[in-house]
């Protein structure tokens, strides 16, 4: 199955953002090489830059967002989990123009490819409830559908 490019750069972000939690490395030394090591074909390149760049930024403000429901402290939540939390905390906060269902889905195949094995119901818990307080509207217009 061929992967859209915005999932494309929703994977080599997270994978980016993995990568600076674990190391600290700098940011634009792993965006260059991630976009060597994939040849960036199929990759909105602007999708990618924009999360890569802006997550770890606001890391502190997209944990805040989701605190209240995760059981546990973001040292214990599994990394890879983590880095899809906050990539999915962030666009659901600054990107109203994608669909939260998007956001959710998104995050809960990333959790599916990368995460431990329940992990992605994990997140599906997490961004459910994330999506319910920072798309209120957007989640009641939907379930009145």
């Amino acid at each position: 199955m061929k992967l859209s490019s915005r999932t494309q750069a929703r994977r080599l972000a997270m994978q980016g953002i993995y990568e600076w939690q674990m190391t600290g490395n700098n940011l634009s030394e792993i965006e260059t090489r991630l976009l060597v090591d994939k040849k960036s074909k199929n990759i909105d390149l602007k999708l990618f830059r924009e999360l890569l760049h802006n997550v770890p930024k606001e890391a502190e403000q997209m944990d805040a967002l989701f605190a209240e429901y995760v059981d546990r402290s973001m040292d214990e939540i599994d990394p890879v989990e983590s880095a899809i939390l906050r990539l999915g905390a962030y666009e659901l906060s600054a990107r109203p123009e994608v669909p939260y269902r998007v956001v959710i889905n998104e995050a809960v195949e990333l959790a599916k490819t990368y995460g431990a094995e329940a992990g992605h119901k994990y997140v599906n818990g997490v961004m459910d409830k994330l999506a319910a307080k920072l798309r209120a509207t957007e989640v009641a217009a939907r379930a009145k559908k």
